[in-house]
């Protein structure tokens, strides 16, 4: 008799808060369609809180028919009930995911499938509060689906808080190519003893850190980081080489005019998609933020210490990396490479990624510049891991995956630049 009391208060707890799934025409539909995001909600704090299909959805589709009018919520929606998230996300980094996608030029020579289709780029740089002339032209595409940010790491329809704390939330978009840091980072001292507390095998309140504990501290949702994604940053270096160097790779990204040094076509752009610390205050206040967390398992000093020792990796990086962009530069300016007809400027560009003869290299494969992606290589694979590698306190990727390859590309770009030249009619 007393189970069946408890089986009773349960039943009623759940349709008192909303949830009478037998009754909700939505669930009974895509229970059949779509079972899948049925028991997500099932198990979300939505269905706890009464927040039904309709909250998000509207009420405008019925059937198979007009399952068009169905709305695909953006984040405001996600704002009636979470505005301080909101607020955060709206001025971080992850924001600006959409804007500086579309702010590159690779972007818009690559097939529309990889990028407003989800397929590659698009898939997470989909992170951003679009405006509403950005989301028509995506549904004028036939693309529906990706219109809001939050359930990025937060996964329709369980929208599980726990899940978005999971390190693995991260690894969907920060791992690969440009950007490794889920594999610095689970193979770093960091990871390691985050997978060991998972598996039982560290004491209780031993720290491990993940993903979350340093970059979005306490759920701050307005996350950054001081070298920003294209290790540049303003004001230049006093260091007479490594200030010619930084201009160097600033001129490869048409931040700089490599003509006249004055400011290109993409330094608007890096500036209004935050894509580096153009002051010396943003910077600190980045450096400083992250000194205060590293702190808190750490001395301050060995803190400072261990990003100072990345810190001063940059110019031997950026050395051989400008050595590259010279070289490569030299045979644009005497007519063995010719360029691009959407390249800004007479000189390699790095920001149209492997697409190395522009959109003419997408009709006609033949014009691709293989030099060029080695060195798109060099700077977008390579060079991120060395300095990643040591912020992530990560030796293997610093050294072996980062600076060793590196050096193996300003090689084989000095070869090719020879053979090149030797060949050249």
């Amino acid at each position: 008799m007393k189970g069946k009391l408890i089986i009773a208060g349960s039943m009623l707890a759940l349709l008192m808060s909303g949830v009478a799934y037998a009754k909700d025409a939505c669930v009974e539909c895509h229970s059949k369609i779509s079972p899948g995001q049925v028991k997500d909600w099932q198990v979300s704090r939505h269905a706890e809180e009464g927040v039904s299909c309709d909250s998000c959805h509207g009420d405008a589709h019925s059937s198979k028919e007009d399952y068009k009018k169905a709305v695909m919520p953006a984040e405001q929606v996600c704002q009636q009930c979470h505005e301080e998230q909101f607020e955060q996300f709206s001025h971080g980094k992850h924001n600006f995911g959409w804007t500086s996608l579309n702010a590159i030029p690779a972007t818009h020579i690559a097939p529309d499938e990889l990028m407003e289709g989800g397929g590659g780029c698009g898939g997470c740089h989909n992170m951003g509060i679009k405006t509403e002339a950005q989301k028509k032209e995506q549904l004028a595409k036939g693309y529906r689906y990706q219109n809001n940010s939050c359930d990025e790491c937060h996964t329709r329809h369980s929208f599980s808080k726990k899940e978005a704390l999971d390190p693995k939330a991260c690894q969907q978009c920060h791992m690969g190519y440009d950007h490794p840091q889920w594999e610095m980072w689970s193979s770093s001292k960091h990871g390691t003893r985050y997978l060991a507390q998972q598996a039982g095998n560290l004491p209780e309140g031993a720290a491990a850190p993940k993903c979350q504990d340093c970059h979005m501290k306490d759920g701050d949702h307005n996350n950054h980081t001081a070298w920003g994604f294209l290790g540049v940053r303003l004001p230049l270096p006093e260091d007479p080489q490594w200030k010619a160097d930084q201009i160097t790779i600033l001129k490869a990204l048409a931040v700089l005019n490599p003509e006249t040094g004055e400011p290109g076509p993409v330094y608007g752009a890096v500036a209004a998609v935050d894509l580096a610390r153009l002051t010396k205050e943003a910077f600190d206040t980045e450096r400083n933020k992250m000194i205060n967390i590293c702190s808190e398992c750490h001395s301050e000093e060995y803190a400072k210490e261990r990003l100072s020792l990345g810190d001063s990796m940059m110019p031997k990086l950026d050395r051989m990396m400008a050595d590259a962009i010279e070289t490569v530069a030299a045979l644009y300016k005497d007519g063995l490479i010719t360029k691009p007809a959407d390249y800004p400027f007479n000189y390699p560009f790095l920001l149209t990624f492997m697409e190395t003869g522009g959109a003419e290299g997408r009709k006609d494969f033949n014009k691709i510049s293989y030099i060029d992606q080695v060195l798109l290589q060099m700077y977008m694979k390579h060079r991120m891991r060395a300095y990643q590698g040591f912020f992530h306190v990560n030796p293997d990727y610093a050294y072996w995956y980062g600076y060793s390859e590196m050096t193996k590309d300003l090689g084989e770009i000095k070869e090719l630049a020879k053979t090149m030249r030797a060949t050249h009619k």
